[in-house]
């Protein structure tokens, strides 16, 4: 008797990527694709109806809802499929908000297929793989604590990069904008800067934001 195939969902909004991703876990025994999703929207519902194992997820679907709100929705109900984050990001940005959102693994796409299907193997056993760069982030924060940006001030942060002024971030991010600013300072303490202009510019040197 030989062991059932491990059932994928592809969620990516590029075509290209999902056929490429396709062509290689398929040409992998014991793995079977058998849906794909160009949106987060679609991820979700395709996952509930019982025949996916793993997920295999991208994070940014450009509007609507993120690869990650997408991996808490998916994990959140019973019996729920794995969730394999397959995206080009690996900044603190990204990578903290999925793995809060139960996320089983975290795969860059350039890695190479035999570690992409490995990882979906363990994905599927319930174990977790991380990109050595994932991997190197979440140790170092636990290391350093008090120097690790939350998440919260990382998302403060994201948004001044985006060029929103403390009032703004306050409204996105339903705070007072004296919250925004403890926040702020906090940044500047860790970060050993003095101004928002520094904090950001050190914050995307050393891997917390993405460069935009």
């Amino acid at each position: 008797m030989t062991d059932a195939p491990i059932r994928l969902l592809l969620a990516d909004d590029h075509p290209v990527v999902r056929a490429g991703l396709r062509a290689v876990l398929e040409t992998e025994p014991g793995l079977v694709v058998v849906a794909e999703a160009a949106t987060a929207e679609a991820a979700v519902a395709r996952a509930t109806e019982g025949d996916i194992d793993v997920v295999l997820m991208d994070l940014r679907f450009g509007p609507g809802m993120t690869g990650a709100e997408a991996t808490a929705a998916i994990t959140a109900r019973p019996g729920a499929p794995r969730v394999l984050i397959v995206t080009t990001y690996d900044t603190d940005a990204d990578t903290l908000p999925a793995i809060e959102s139960g996320a089983t693994g975290y795969l860059l796409k350039d890695a190479p297929p035999d570690d992409l299907a490995a990882a979906v193997r363990t994905a599927a056993a319930g174990r977790t793989t991380l990109a050595p760069t994932v991997a190197d982030r979440l140790l170092t924060r636990m290391r350093m604590p008090d120097v690790a940006l939350t998440r919260r001030e990382i998302e403060v942060l994201v948004l001044v990069a985006d060029g929103l002024s403390n009032r703004a971030v306050a409204a996105r991010l339903h705070l007072t904008e004296g919250t925004v600013k403890s926040h702020l300072a906090r940044c500047y303490t860790k970060l050993g800067v003095d101004s928002r202009t520094a904090a950001v510019a050190t914050a995307t040197d050393i891997g917390l934001i993405r460069r935009r």
